[in-house]
């Protein structure tokens, strides 16, 4: 079949066959670039694999460039990168090149760390994880531009498969994470899992296990930051994946009814949030925030006579549920982890001031809260709309439209997103004579409180008016 590349890349595989014809090793372009190629994906990541020492061709190719790129190698692995670049007349395209000698791998059965020892193409094109990944395309001067694709790669790209060029329950024994890449490479491309390779991702689930904590969250951030993410999700938790990888989210599952109340199923609502996210945000802390914004559902759930199931509190519970998420999946426990837990602690708040006759005060309070994440909160707000009543659904959205209003009035007004106190805490310690300490933080929350709703003018005079009153009402003044 003809792939279409282009000029500059053709330039850089004909210096490459150039290297490898000068060392007298075969070498093939391989893995992602061709089946990104095949696709009309833009990639700048290419592999290459000679039948010889990767290090040394990678030597190779760098000679024959100005300047000649560094060579970054790990010889425990026989592997070897260099960063070139294409451009002309000062223009940057740059390529990431890997080169490895091709190899042959076998596996004890506690690791996913394969004994490994040189080998032919074929050895190599049968360790890969997947018949579209196994594609080559050879860079020897007999036969530059030949495809070489023996499980049916380009097919099974026509038919938007994945399938493992072995048996299956093979290669996901062998390497475990390959399942977690499976459902990955399906969600991205919104390709299918053939059906017996579906089939042993459910019987090998449990084999996950070795895998590091490390290696999962990056596949399932990568499933997240897909165009819709919910295809991989859906697959995780019909593998059995999920139960074992992220719990918490497989108790949102199922509906439940009594007395004829039912509530909906949280799990699926979930991934619509995260689909609807989606469309407008690529931020994964957001993606995340949709994901853990009804974490606490089953934590919270009860059932009320005559009223039916509630979930009171949830927001806050699975605020608090968030540093713990974020600590088991060895997420950041930085400030992304506490916008993710912002968000959920906020995510009803939006939803409380689409109200009538709400005040100023308590539109202070959702400006002062979420500060400079307030779009991000309202973004979640309007995901988190998933009725299938196109009626519904539009009332809820210009009811947002309204809190987006009100919310610029006010902020126009008092500047609260970036509202600092008249009285820093070192100015009351200063002026009373007090040690950080709780009456400390009681005259600043008082402080902070009176402004918000509006009791007193955002001014240092009335501040400080107000400390004082304060201060003697507690006894430090």
């Amino acid at each position: 079949m003809e792939i279409n590349f282009s000029d500059k890349e053709i330039s850089l595989l004909k210096r490459i066959s150039a290297a490898a014809e000068t060392l007298k090793v075969p070498a093939y372009l391989v893995g992602g670039y061709v089946r990104d190629k095949i696709l009309e994906r833009p990639t700048k990541d290419a592999d290459i694999v000679c039948v010889g020492d990767g290090i040394a061709l990678a030597n190779e190719v760098a000679k024959l460039f100005s300047p000649v790129p560094s060579v970054n190698f790990f010889k425990t692995y026989g592997t070897a990168h260099i960063k070139v670049n294409m451009g002309e007349h000062g223009e940057e395209n740059f390529f990431d090149v890997e080169f490895v000698g091709a190899r042959k791998e076998s596996y004890r059965f506690e690791s996913r760390n394969p004994k490994v020892e040189p080998g032919s193409l074929e050895d190599d094109q049968n360790r890969r994880d997947f018949t579209i990944n196994a594609l080559a395309i050879s860079l020897n001067k007999n036969d530059f531009g030949k495809l070489i694709d023996p499980f049916g790669g380009v097919r099974h790209l026509d038919e938007k498969m994945i399938k493992t060029p072995l048996a299956p329950d093979q290669t996901f024994s062998d390497d475990p994470l390959r399942m977690m890449r499976a459902i990955r490479f399906a969600t991205q491309l919104q390709f299918v899992i053939e059906e017996n390779t579906l089939d042993s991702i459910a019987r090998n689930a449990k084999r996950i296990g070795i895998i590091t904590q490390e290696r999962i969250t990056d596949e399932l951030n990568k499933i997240i930051l897909s165009p819709k993410p919910s295809i991989g999700f859906d697959l995780l938790y019909k593998t059995g994946l999920l139960q074992i990888i992220f719990p918490p989210m497989v108790d949102l599952a199922g509906a439940e009814y009594k007395d004829g109340h039912g509530h909906k199923d949280n799990f699926y609502h979930t991934l619509q949030v995260l689909d609807n996210i989606s469309v407008k945000t690529n931020d994964l802390w957001l993606r995340w925030a949709a994901i853990l914004h009804d974490i606490a559902k089953p934590a919270t759930k009860k059932f009320e006579e005559g009223h039916g199931w509630t979930f009171h509190g949830h927001e806050a519970v699975g605020g608090r549920m968030v540093p713990k998420i974020f600590a088991k999946l060895k997420l950041p426990q930085h400030e992304k982890m506490r916008l993710v837990r912002k968000l959920v602690e906020l995510h009803l708040r939006p939803i409380s001031l689409t109200k009538e006759n709400i005040t100023d005060s308590a539109i202070r309070r959702l400006l002062f809260d979420s500060g400079e994440d307030f779009d991000g909160l309202m973004m979640l707000c309007e995901a988190d709309i998933t009725s299938k009543n196109k009626q519904k659904v539009k009332r809820y959205l210009e009811n947002f439209q309204l809190v987006r209003q009100r919310c610029r009035e006010v902020e126009e007004k008092d500047h609260v997103r970036s509202w600092q106190p008249p009285l820093s805490g070192d100015m009351i310690m200063e002026l009373f004579g007090l040690s950080p300490s709780k009456p400390v933080g009681i005259l600043k929350d008082a402080l902070k409180d009176a402004i918000l709703d509006g009791l007193i003018p955002n001014t240092y005079e009335a501040a400080l008016e107000f400390v004082t009153a304060k201060a003697r009402e507690i006894g430090v003044a």
